[in-house]
């Protein structure tokens, strides 16, 4: 066996004969370099053996081979002096190789990166290799498998004619027969017995064999026949030499051209050194330009998402992203349909070697890129909340944050000590900078972190491979969750994270609106409560954010928070804690009043009254309007004017001033009071609410005063757990009820 490896410069003298008649070089300075890995039969006299080419992972940042050999010491591999685990290595090595490339082959059927060339009759003819390769042997016996069914046919019928067949001389020799009108009948025959069959046993091996390379390095066979194959602890006694011990015993029962074939096949497998017949005239190869194409579809059949829309991996300014997923999103554990896209690239390098500044800006392009395509389908107002890609929203109107989106990079490793195919993901020893326009805003569109993790390459590439959809599923699962919580590290050693909960007087959405340089890029409402948020503060800046909790913490209940976890209890207890408190940039309270549709004019007909008009239309700013019965509660304390039209609510009026004014009031016995007391409103700009709102909207709310909490909570169900007896103070019990015929005493706009 002959070993190159991708891309290393050798010099010429030293790989003249073994690339004799390969094409694919590059000549620099009198150093050549192969571009290309795989396998390629080179039938030339001076080498009439297998050239493997290996990828440069095998080679870390000193150019060694293992950390151990110079690449070209390795070049004639069975003469190199080389430990005999790493030349076991490489022979298993090269197959896996071998199979991954013919797995990308098989899926992706349009490539233009694969030459092969098979040969058809390998093994008809009379020379031997000087070596042959665990891959040279498997791929024999493959071939032998599809290529002499009728063999094996033949066998099995030789090996059942005449079985079970009763032997009448020892029958009538042995046994006793019972005579019944003169015919004797033989209760216990004695049957032929069956005779160990060498033939059977070579077969049983070859097929065990077939059964064992399947199962391990992933190459179909048919196995058409039942017997029962070596398998388990048994069958790796045949591996650590009992298949060599057992072959040379019956080696000389067999006496047919493909009987002999076969117990050399079977042999070579359990003995490296073994020679087998090849024709030697023909050259076979199978071979991969640009292996990080390889290398990328091993990382996204093993982690990526397919049916993709476009815009997101393949780009619209042209570029393509390597992996892409949704995933579950970093900023709670447990809270459904929170996915967040995962941005992955892979990297083909070297082991040990770092990422380069162009990969880095192109991968912050891809977020960005990610992000305005997510903005458009919500700003558009068109998204499709079953599609996994377009129900994700990103932005947060109410903080104005964005959600971090996991941004990363895949490079391949392999652990030169343990050479171990186990799986294991770690994050690379150099991770690259974070990208920003400003500080500490990590929910901020132009905050983009890039992390960077190596995979062990033999793990992939074996799983790979072996094409097993189960295996393949299962470590898609793992991995993915590997990388979250890898990326949730990261943001924990960076940032301190908390949750908020507005006070009961203060309207987060207006608060937010007001403060929006202070908390812009500090927060975001990831949670199921869409009343909580989490504040994200970078620390790097610990007098700047202590300053910021002291600000929030007027307004907002502020508890620390462990990133995943959902804030609910720590916030109720908070509250239980601090109570109801006057926040500094609390909105005050809403003054509720009942509008009324009629009026009866002069002429005793009804029509539409133009106190209505004006609240239908929200129009009354500027007006001052004349409340007759007094409500209860604090009046100073109301900042607001509500107005109930039609048994709804729609939205709401500053009050600019609040005045007492007198009437002379007619009580129902014609009885008069004189210098009955009147609120007198100066209406100031309308705000319209979230929503509208007439479930159990009733004229009996009227003149009560409420908290924001309580119009929030209770009135638009927003389930907390934050409203008290405290949010509501109810109006006396009026002398003359609302809306009603017989009403004389209406409130008024003044001057209408």
């Amino acid at each position: 066996m002959k070993l190159l490896i991708e891309e290393y410069q050798y010099d010429v003298s030293d790989v003249a004969d073994v690339l004799d008649g390969l094409f694919t070089l590059q000549d620099v300075e009198q150093r050549v370099s192969v571009s290309y890995v795989g396998y390629y039969y080179n039938p030339h006299e001076r080498v009439k053996d297998v050239v493997f080419i290996l990828p440069k992972v095998l080679i870390d940042e000193q150019g060694k081979v293992f950390g151990e050999y110079e690449p070209q010491n390795l070049i004639h591999l069975d003469e190199a002096k080389i430990d005999e685990r790493h030349r076991k290595f490489l022979y298993e090595f090269a197959v896996w190789i071998h199979r991954a490339i013919v797995v990308y082959n098989e899926s992706h059927e349009k490539n233009e990166i694969v030459l092969h060339r098979q040969i058809e009759d390998e093994g008809k003819g009379t020379h031997k290799k000087k070596s042959n390769t665990l891959l040279d042997v498997i791929l024999s016996l493959i071939r032998f498998n599809k290529e002499n069914q009728q063999f094996f046919t033949f066998i099995l019928k030789n090996l059942h004619s005449g079985f079970n067949k009763i032997n009448w001389g020892k029958t009538i020799a042995r046994t006793t027969a019972i005579v019944q009108d003169s015919t004797p009948t033989y209760l216990n025959p004695v049957n032929k017995k069956r005779q160990v069959n060498f033939d059977e046993e070579l077969i049983v091996i070859f097929f065990s064999i077939l059964q064992y390379i399947s199962d391990t390095y992933g190459f179909r066979s048919n196995i058409n026949f039942g017997f029962k194959l070596i398998t388990g602890a048994m069958f790796k006694r045949y591996l650590d030499g009992f298949g060599r011990t057992r072959l040379r015993q019956i080696k000389y029962k067999y006496f047919s051209d493909t009987a002999i074939k076969l117990w050399d096949l079977c042999y070579a497998f359990f003995d490296k050194t073994y020679k087998i017949r090849v024709n030697t005239s023909q050259s076979e190869y199978l071979l991969v330009k640009s292996f990080h194409i390889v290398f990328e579809a091993m990382i996204d059949e093993l982690i990526g998402d397919t049916n993709i829309p476009r815009g997101l991996k393949e780009q619209d300014d042209g570029k393509l992203v390597d992996h892409f997923y949704t995933y579950d999103g970093l900023l709670i554990d447990d809270k459904a349909d929170d996915d967040i896209y995962y941005i992955g690239d892979s990297k083909y390098y070297k082991i040990g070697n770092s990422l380069g500044k162009e990969s880095i800006y192109k991968q912050r392009t891809y977020a960005r890129n990610v992000i305005q395509w997510n903005l458009d389908i919500w700003l558009n107002g068109n998204p499709n909340m079953a599609d996994p890609f377009e129900r994700i929203q990103l932005f947060d109107e109410v903080t104005e944050g964005y959600n971090v989106i996991p941004n990363f990079f895949i490079s391949a490793s392999i652990d030169k000590k343990t050479l171990s195919y186990e799986d294991y993901t770690e994050p690379h020893p150099n991770q690259p900078p974070v990208s920003r326009q400003f500080k500490n805003r990590l929910y901020d569109r132009d905050t983009l972190l890039l992390s960077h993790y190596d995979v062990n390459f033999l793990f992939v590439l074996a799983l790979y491979a072996r094409n097993n959809a189960g295996a393949k599923a299962t470590w898609r699962h793992s991995v993915r969750d590997k990388f979250r919580r890898a990326v949730q590290d990261m943001l924990k050693e960076k940032f301190e994270f908390y949750a908020l909960a507005a006070h009961p007087d203060v309207d987060a959405s207006a608060y937010f609106k007001a403060h929006f340089q202070e908390t812009l890029g500090k927060t975001f409402r990831p949670y199921e409560n869409q009343n909580l948020f989490s504040l994200a503060l970078d620390k790097s800046y610990p007098e700047d954010n202590k300053r910021l909790r002291a600000l929030l913490g007027e307004n907002f209940y502020v508890v620390p928070v462990e990133l995943g976890k959902d804030p609910t209890v720590q916030l109720e207890k908070e509250r239980k804690d601090k109570g109801i408190v006057n926040s500094p940039d609390g909105m005050g309270k809403f003054l509720n009043c009942l509008v009324r549709k009629e009026e009866t004019g002069e002429d005793g007909r009804k029509n539409v009254a133009k106190l209505y008009q004006l609240f239908y239309n929200h129009e009354a700013e500027g007006a001052t309007y004349v409340m007759l019965n007094m409500p209860g509660g604090d009046i100073s304390e109301a900042k607001y004017l509500l107005p109930l039209i039609d048994n709804t609510i729609d939205g709401y009026y500053d009050i600019e001033r609040i005045s007492f004014g007198t009437r002379t009031k007619v009580m129902k016995d014609g009885q008069s009071i004189p210098n009955y007391p009147t609120l007198r409103i100066k209406i100031g700009a309308y705000h319209p609410l979230e929503r509208r709102c007439t479930e159990g909207i009733v004229p009996r709310m009227a003149n009560q005063i409420w908290t924001l909490q309580y119009l929030k909570e209770h009135i638009f169900n927003k389930n907390s757990t934050y409203t008290t007896d405290e949010d509501v103070h109810f109006a006396r019990e009026p002398e003359t009820s609302y809306g009603l015929k017989e009403q004389e005493e209406w409130d008024c706009i003044e001057g209408l």
